[in-house]
């Protein structure tokens, strides 16, 4: 039985990683997996999912998936879907019908909230749809699980203002604690 899963954690928590290496399972068991990843993640350019560790494979935008019929998408036993905080809350709803109608799981990552800790749409639609709800686990620089993105800026200060989707990796987000968070603590204070 098909089920629409949602994969979330922090920034770091190796999500894509996770993704590529589920797909990459699926064909070795000789099944058939269609990576997928919103138009608006341009980061490792078009058709392509990538890792900060150097893993990649070839995808296509959600939006070309919606274009696809029932038939072409029955072709895949499991559909992944990467940065799916990006999603809308149609292209969620649309996740929901590749697993109610046609039967084929749904497997997608993403952040559950921004560096303001606000809920990302997609990620408010996949914790209200999602059959299966699982946090992919990192730590923060203390020790403590990191549950929280803070936007950094070119000092490593943390950043409270600016618009929800900035595309970045470690140059621009750091994963901390919520206690850290909050205490706008993106390292350890120096006592010199």
């Amino acid at each position: 039985m098909a089920k629409l899963f949602f994969r979330y954690g922090a920034m770091g928590s190796s999500k894509t990683a996770n993704a590529l290496m589920v797909a990459y399972n699926y064909h070795e068991k000789g099944q058939r997996a269609l990576l997928v990843k919103p138009s608006i993640d341009t980061r490792d350019g078009k058709g392509v999912m990538a890792s900060r560790i150097g893993l990649s494979g070839p995808c296509v935008s959600i939006e070309h998936l919606m274009r696809l019929s029932q038939e072409q998408v029955q072709a895949y036993d499991c559909i992944i879907v990467d940065e799916a905080q990006f999603c809308t809350k149609d292209q969620v709803a649309f996740l929901t019908t590749i697993v109610d109608d046609y039967d084929v799981t749904v497997i997608a990552y993403g952040l559950r909230t921004d560096f303001k800790r606000d809920l990302f749409p997609g990620a408010m639609w996949l914790l209200a749809w999602a059959d299966v709800i699982e946090e992919v686990k990192t730590v923060c620089w203390c020790g403590r699980a990191a549950t929280c993105n803070a936007r950094i800026d070119e000092n490593g200060n943390m950043v409270h203002e600016g618009s929800q989707v900035m595309l970045g990796a470690n140059d621009s987000y750091v994963s901390v604690c919520r206690k850290h968070h909050k205490l706008g603590q993106t390292k350890p204070c120096s006592w010199e």
